[in-house]
């Protein structure tokens, strides 16, 4: 650290240093290719413990798999008989394919009032601001009402088998006593109805992702074959890929949907919620893809030589369900494969849905609102999915709240897991002002 980020400095605040601790983090090249195949996590998490311990408390790292790490410490509350709040971010990125970017995705340059490289809201923009705010609270020397426990886990990126599920599974005493969460991906503004909105999520949707597996008979290249199992798989990703999934509205995305209207004076007709998507400018992309399953081809294999036509072919499938939609999910894909396609699962998970109402939910919005007078707090779904989803098997109710009042010119949404990633550092420093209000009030 700097002197700018020496704990022992006076007058600091999480807002001086959260741009430094996100930079830093963001050098870190935890890079998470999956199957357990990624650049380790440890010197990151070596990094964020060291802060942590700066800042009052007694981390302790937790390694799933060699160089795997989670980070995990408690801060006691003053009233024990509360239930614990987590707070919680991962450390590992998505790869980032240097030659598609403009600057190194590793270097956390600061260009343009903002911090640009991997991870820069997905997620260790949000990993730097809870640092910041521990730290800020430790110098100030305050407890919080509650315990907090702040969580640091590895492999989020890859379904949470190294980081959030391999925890809860081998050292579910560390979240003792939590009754909520807190995490990616939510809390970010955009502009609706000329009014700023800051959307809370407060659902996700659920995972499979699947192999399709079709068979046949193999042979010659020349020969007629009635059986080609690319021919079957080609037809299957074809009806899977092209298949139009009915619009459902589950309570989230009805009280969105019902929320945007009001802001705008655009009906909700809910046969073509188009208008209204479109008046969430680029947080379409995010909501639009919440009122219905989706089943995506990403991948296709098959064959090895130009005159054989081989027995069998697979391809991969990413599915998101909407809450209690798992079982139609199947019994669709059942219909659309056809005779010689099957499909096994490789890896799955639930969706979740919370109430948009209660006590941290009310501290959330009141935060977001005393920092930003006269904006507005909406509920959304997550397309994809957070370590929330591991959590919630201790039965932690989980919402996504990273705020940022973000500039309506940035494509926000777009950033996640996309090239020219980056966050303004000044959304930062208004999204550690808004977390100090909540973690010690709440």
């Amino acid at each position: 650290m700097t002197e700018r980020g020496n704990p022992g400095a006076a007058g600091i605040t999480a807002a001086d240093e959260v741009e430094e601790i996100c930079r830093t983090l963001i050098r870190f090249d935890t890079s998470n290719f999956g199957g357990n195949d990624a650049r380790p996590e440890r010197p990151a998490a070596e990094y964020v413990a060291g802060l942590m311990s700066e800042g009052g408390l007694d981390p302790q790292i937790h390694e799933s798999s060699p160089g795997r790490a989670n980070v995990v410490a408690r801060m006691a509350g003053s009233d024990p008989s509360l239930p614990a709040l987590v707070v919680h971010g991962h450390l590992d990125v998505v790869p980032a394919q240097a030659e598609d970017w403009s600057v190194d995705p590793f270097a956390a340059e600061v260009k343009d009032g903002m911090i640009w490289g991997r991870g820069a809201v997905d997620m260790k923009d949000m990993d730097a601001m809870i640092l910041a705010v521990q730290r800020q609270m430790h110098r100030d020397g305050v407890q919080p009402r509650r315990d907090i426990i702040f969580g640091y886990f590895a492999d989020e990126e890859a379904g949470g088998t190294y980081g959030a599920r391999w925890m809860v599974d081998h050292h579910p005493e560390v979240f003792e006593g939590a009754g909520e969460a807190i995490s990616e991906v939510g809390g970010f503004s955009s502009t609706v109805g000329g009014r700023r909105a800051y959307f809370l999520q407060t659902a996700e949707k659920g995972l499979h992702w699947l192999t399709l597996n079709a068979t046949g008979r193999a042979g010659h290249g020349s020969q007629i074959n009635d059986e080609n199992a690319i021919t079957r798989l080609a037809g299957a990703v074809s009806r899977i890929g092209e298949y139009e999934w009915p619009l459902e509205y589950t309570k989230t995305t009805r009280a969105l949907m019902e929320g945007v209207s009001e802001l705008t004076g655009i009906e909700f007709d809910e046969e073509d919620p188009s208008a209204l998507l479109d008046a969430l400018g680029n947080v379409s992309r995010f909501v639009g893809a919440t009122l219905q399953n989706t089943s995506n081809p990403t991948s296709l294999k098959s064959g090895y030589k130009h005159n054989v036509i081989p027995g069998a072919a697979e391809a991969f499938l990413d599915c998101r369900t909407l809450p209690g939609r798992d079982e139609l999910l199947k019994e669709t894909l059942r219909e659309l494969a056809g005779a010689g396609v099957d499909f096994s699962t490789v890896h799955a998970d639930t969706s979740l849905e919370v109430p948009f109402s209660g006590g941290l939910v009310d501290t959330m919005v009141s935060s977001i609102e005393a920092e930003d007078p006269g904006s507005v707090v909406l509920p959304y779904m997550l397309s994809g999915g957070t370590d929330n989803k591991s959590l919630s098997r201790l039965g932690i109710t989980g919402y996504g709240f990273a705020p940022l009042r973000l500039p309506d010119e940035l494509d926000f949404t777009g950033m996640f897991h996309g090239v020219d990633e980056r966050v303004p550092v000044d959304a930062l420093q208004f999204g550690t002002r808004v977390l100090t209000r909540l973690l010690t009030t709440y």
